[in-house]
């Protein structure tokens, strides 16, 4: 390896290298000092003023996966320097990087990894073919003669290949079809997790860092969606680096590269992912210099923006005005010929995938709750329920259980509009939505935790144990309803913004891009900093074609195909206490309800618990190792549908609650709840106490994949605009979901 590098990437050619790349972040750079004032000034009016969003039904959780580990397990790696194949004890931590230790026993003697890779920006292949292709196109010429050995051989049937266009590669492969479906659900929920690397909370530095990114591809006659727009800020920027300097670098290099076709691929990755890591470094420092130089000058301009808000935005105004009024005729004349007749199509292409898998969420979250309320119910009530509560808590970070709901977006394509809308991929909108449906599970299991863990504190029989879960889950499926509902109406509007708005720049550009610079005149000096004439316009291309796309969305709903709530419903928070308590501390079911002795929810504590939980602690990195995918095989002694009964009613909701009853004597029927259209259910008598089952298992664990046979069905969601009956309100803090991302590129020790 050593040979290939310093043969072909020398001293000058290297100091070439460093110089191109100067170049390019000195221009890009230029275009972020510009958009952070743009960007403050924005922040700044939008928190004065005050819009925002509707006020959301569930409640979200502050630290998701604090100090957790994912995934863990062995896994074969290819070793390049040696060309051999080794065994690798893999985990995946909060922040999805992988790595990867020599064993297991390294593990647990905190020896420093073999390997840490942040995955964003990679691909997940699943065949050597798949992997065959990508590298044959990425170094045209060198396509392997039949007959010639492949650039990689796999021991196994079933490889994991993470692909990179610019880093370099990494190869696995596991024993069975079943290993290699856990791992590929596992890493593509890092990919995903990865690539959504820049912090939504970030209200100034992540929308001037994607607004310069955007401008400067534009500058260069690049519009559309960028498929390597994923990582945190420097990964992107090197991939914006290495978009411009690659093609170079290959037409130079890609001749004087000498050997077999695969052995001369291997030199071609070999040299990408050096300059890959080139580019990082200098990315890295550049950029932190201008952060650090904009922060130190931030508090300045806070000072001008509050002083002359209204001054600037009377200009902005008036700027919009005078660009208005030149660009609105063109550019309604190619809203109406070239954008408007296909919004329709792009909208259903969009909401068919998307509605199908927050529909799954919705199902997944029905079947585990029901799942656990028969076992905790059959097993002894509370002393059960912290062991199934703990694991219910991390649902929407379990990969496996929420594979379901992902692979509903795959379908998704736009076939015919992707290339006339220059749409690089549409991996950017399934992975967004994605993203959504995991927000929208944790949303929904943090609220039933919450709801749950307040009925608790009235101590309840273990009779009123299940009727209060069954009720609280009907609430939170309410919620979920019209939360999930205003989710997707956001995402459709902004994806049909995102493919649309480029396209129409581009075909403005020929014509009213030469004419934008006689507007600067229109900007006093003082405010130069905060308002663009670039942005400007493209905020009034924006309102163009926004009209045609809030009335197609609105179209949607009233059709209710998707199960989307009209505009004009309004569900009223029934809840007025549950976002109060914001600084009540997390729950932890395992020291609560978990039998061990610890705090059990009276406020006391025995002796030693502190001890107890400092030592679990200390233990935790070592032998609880799998906290969220614990690989499990036997399934929930108690499962909804395991063992059908014959249901007296075929209402769901009286299946369900017969189910949940089967070991009980039910004296009387319980109360009628309200069903999610707000109407109380109409039920037949719960049976007569059922004969008990039979003895589950001391330790009874879940499936890390729903059943298959499943007799139950969720209450489906209800259209009807009415607000929700609840029967006595909650509290719980509103808390916003932050996650550690993994920052920083893959390392090798």
């Amino acid at each position: 390896m050593g040979d290939v590098l310093s043969t072909h990437l020398d001293d000058a050619r290297r100091q070439h290298i460093a110089e191109k790349t100067g170049k390019i972040l000195a221009e890009f750079l230029r275009f972020y000092e510009d958009q952070y004032g743009v960007a403050l000034f924005s922040s700044m009016r939008h928190e004065i003023e005050g819009t925002g969003l509707p006020q959301a039904q569930l409640l979200w959780r502050k630290v998701p996966l604090e100090e957790r580990i994912v995934f863990s397990g062995n896994l074969f790696q290819y070793q390049e320097d040696n060309k051999k194949w080794r065994n690798r004890f893999s985990l995946v931590p909060h922040n999805y990087g992988l790595v990867l230790y020599e064993n297991k026993v390294a593990y647990e003697r905190q020896v420093p990894p073999r390997a840490i890779i942040n995955s964003a920006g990679y691909k997940i292949l699943t065949s050597v073919d798949q992997y065959l292709e990508l590298v044959g196109n990425s170094l045209p010429g060198t396509t392997s003669k039949s007959g010639n050995a492949p650039i990689l051989k796999c021991p196994t049937q079933f490889p994991l290949i993470l692909w990179h266009p610019f880093a370099r590669h990494y190869y696995f492969c596991m024993m069975t079809e079943a290993e290699q479906d856990k791992w590929q659900a596992v890493l593509q929920d890092c990919v995903r997790h990865c690539n959504n690397g820049i912090p939504e909370d970030s209200k100034v530095e992540g929308p001037a860092f994607t607004d310069a990114i955007r401008m400067y591809r534009q500058s260069k006659e690049l519009y559309g969606t960028w498929e390597m727009l994923c990582g945190n800020e420097v990964q992107i920027l090197s991939n914006l680096v290495m978009e411009e300097l690659g093609p170079e670098l290959k037409a130079e290099l890609a001749p004087r590269l000498r050997g077999k076709p695969q052995e001369r691929q291997r030199q071609w990755i070999q040299i990408s992912d050096a300059v890959y890591r080139m580019v990082y470094e200098q990315a890295e420092a550049r950029f932190q210099g201008v952060l650090s130089k904009l922060q130190l000058a931030r508090p300045a301009m806070e000072a001008v923006i509050r002083t002359d808000m209204d001054q600037i935005i009377t200009s902005k105004e008036h700027l919009a005005s005078k660009i208005r009024a030149f660009i609105l005729p063109k550019a309604e004349v190619c809203v109406r010929n070239h954008v408007q007749p296909y919004i329709p199509s792009i909208l259903e292409a969009l909401m068919v995938p998307t509605s199908q898998g927050f529909t799954e969420v919705r199902d997944v979250f029905f079947k585990e709750v029901t799942d656990m309320n028969l076992n905790v119910i059959n097993e002894g009530g509370l002393d059960k329920l912290g062991e199934y509560m703990e694991k219910l808590s991390q649902l929407a970070y379990h990969p496996l259980k929420m594979q379901s709901c992902y692979q509903k977006m795959e379908p998704l394509r736009l076939d015919g509009l992707q290339q006339r809308f220059d749409v690089s991929s549409t991996s950017v909108f399934k992975q967004r939505a994605q993203i959504h449906m995991r927000e929208q599970m944790d949303n929904a299991v943090y609220t039933f935790e919450t709801l749950l863990h307040q009925e608790l504190g009235k101590g309840p029989t273990r009779e009123e144990l299940c009727k209060s879960i069954q009720r609280i889950l009907e609430r939170v499926l309410k919620k979920y309803d019209y939360d999930s509902s205003s989710v997707r109406k956001r995402f459709f509007r902004e994806a049909l913004l995102q493919i649309t708005i480029p396209f129409l720049l581009k075909k403005l550009a020929p014509t009213c891009k030469s004419e934008l610079p006689r507007f600067q005149e229109l900007i006093f000096e003082d405010f130069a900093r905060f308002l663009l004439v670039e942005n400007t316009y493209e905020e009034v291309v924006l309102q163009t074609v926004m009209k045609d796309v809030l009335q197609a969305v609105k179209e949607a709903a009233v059709q209710r195909k998707h199960n989307l709530f009209r505009d004009s419903m309004v569900m009223h928070s029934s809840d007025p206490n549950l976002h109060l308590l914001a600084e009540g501390a997390p729950i932890d079911w395992g020291e609560e309800y978990g039998g061990s002795g610890g705090d059990r929810g009276d406020g006391s504590s025995s002796p030693g618990a502190s001890e107890a939980a400092t030592l679990s602690e200390k233990r935790r990195r070592a032998k609880q190792v799998m906290s969220v995918v614990q690989d499990e095989e036997a399934g929930l002694p108690f499962q909804a549908g395991s063992e059908p009964p014959s249901p007296a009613s075929p209402d769901s909701v009286t299946e369900l609650r017969g189910l949940l009853s089967q070991d009980l004597r039910a004296e009387s029927p319980p109360p009628d709840s309200p069903l999610l259209n707000g109407d109380p259910a109409q039920e037949s008598p719960l049976p007569v106490a059922a004969p008990k089952a039979s003895s589950p298992p001391a330790s009874p664990v879940q499936h890390l994949l729903p059943g298959k046979a499943v007799d139950l069905e969720p209450p489906k969601p209800s259209d009807q605009e009415t607000g929700e009956q609840v029967s006595s309100p909650g509290s719980c803090p509103r808390i916003h979901t932050t996650i550690e991302d993994g920052a920083g590129m893959q390392t090798e020790f």
